[in-house]
């Protein structure tokens, strides 16, 4: 029987265990979008876990949503990220950095360039954002024109470039949500009249396309993606269609070989065994909130190739090593996910550390 602590191959790399850290966002980038000081060492500590994943992380200007997160299109992104990859691989750890276009979550004082957020409609998401002047109402986004959609498409794939450069193994985009990706897939977020928007085949195009773009630009098997089929937040409403949208991106996506595909589970089983069935590569899957003794049950049963943790890894450095000792786990603080320093940030203790004292 396979366990997570069984190797397995993923792309161009061989992970030490099938254990995943989950994309979270922390907002503690420079305010131009550089990673912060200690992201080198908060990444490199939880290097244990087979494949790290990354905040999300913009890939233009406009890709920006939330206060403080960062960026990897310019050149002083590149040397952020690198002290990150290079802190991570010397440990022995790999790293692919998620994709995050957030769309029409965002606001005008979290950008470099104050515009209004952009989107596939012009369709306020009807909810706040947290700013450096505390939570707003986010405003109503700019609809794309068709040329804006393709050059958003070109944006990703350089991101993707720029990425490798840094260092990483791979990268995420992150389709799932309620950010500009899965808003092209909701009706409720996207009326467009043109190739993108109407039918399951144009509301998908756009995920499609970007993923075409980044595996021709560094290689499908450095290119993935994250999907969270089902998602209702933030006015995100797939319909009736959304899982035969799924069902016909998984097997669309399927034709190009990525290196893998990275579900957030809704709780729509049926859909997701369908998902297993229509994705042949590698599938890493999060279940939010699963307890502990259920670790490993979804790679056991051969559901899944991974599975996704997210607070448990923020929390422990040592996940792993916790899990095969059957050790007590740090409880995470969330005063401290977003913003902030070293505190429930870099100083959550390793076993070893709780020990000694």
């Amino acid at each position: 029987m396979t366990t997570v602590f069984d190797s397995v191959r993923l792309g161009r790399r061989t992970l030490q265990n099938r254990l995943v850290m989950a994309p979270m966002t922390r907002s503690r980038a420079q305010f131009d979008g550089t990673p912060g000081e200690l992201a080198a060492t908060y990444y490199a500590q939880r290097a244990g876990v087979g494949l790290i994943v990354s905040e999300g992380t913009q890939p233009s200007d406009d890709g920006q949503g939330y206060l403080s997160t960062p960026g990897i299109y310019t050149d002083a992104h590149v040397s952020g990220w690198k002290k990150t990859a290079d802190a991570v691989h010397a440990k022995g750890g790999h790293i692919f950095i998620q994709l995050m276009h957030a769309g029409r979550m965002s606001h005008p004082d979290n950008t470099p360039h104050h515009r209004q957020g952009v989107a596939p409609s012009a369709i306020a998401p009807g909810t706040g954002m947290f700013t450096a002047t505390g939570m707003q109402d986010i405003p109503t986004p700019r609809a794309l024109t068709t040329e804006e959609v393709r050059q958003t498409v070109a944006d990703f794939a350089f991101a993707a470039r720029r990425a490798v450069e840094a260092g990483a193994d791979g990268v995420e985009m992150h389709g799932a949500n309620a950010y500009l990706i899965q808003q092209f897939f909701a009706p409720s977020a996207n009326t467009r009249t043109d190739e993108y928007g109407g039918s399951i085949e144009n509301r998908a195009r756009f995920a499609i396309e970007i993923a075409q773009a980044i595996a021709k630009e560094i290689g499908a098997d450095r290119t993935a993606i994250r999907l969270s089929p089902g998602t209702a937040m933030w006015g995100i409403d797939e319909g009736a269609e959304g899982p035969d949208l799924y069902r016909y991106l998984v097997a669309e996506l399927d034709k190009l070989g990525l290196a893998y595909v990275h579900v957030m589970h809704q709780g729509n089983e049926p859909l997701l065994a369908d998902i297993r069935k229509r994705w042949k590569g590698t599938l890493i899957l999060n279940r939010p909130g699963r307890p502990r003794e259920q670790i490993g049950s979804d790679v056991a049963s051969g559901l899944a190739d991974l599975e996704a943790y997210g607070a448990m890894v923020l929390a422990n450095p040592d996940f792993v090593e916790r899990l095969k000792t059957n050790a007590p786990m740090n409880e995470p603080h969330r005063e401290g996910f977003f913003g902030g320093t070293e505190k429930f940030y870099i100083d959550y203790p390793a076993l070893n550390e709780v020990q000694a004292a």
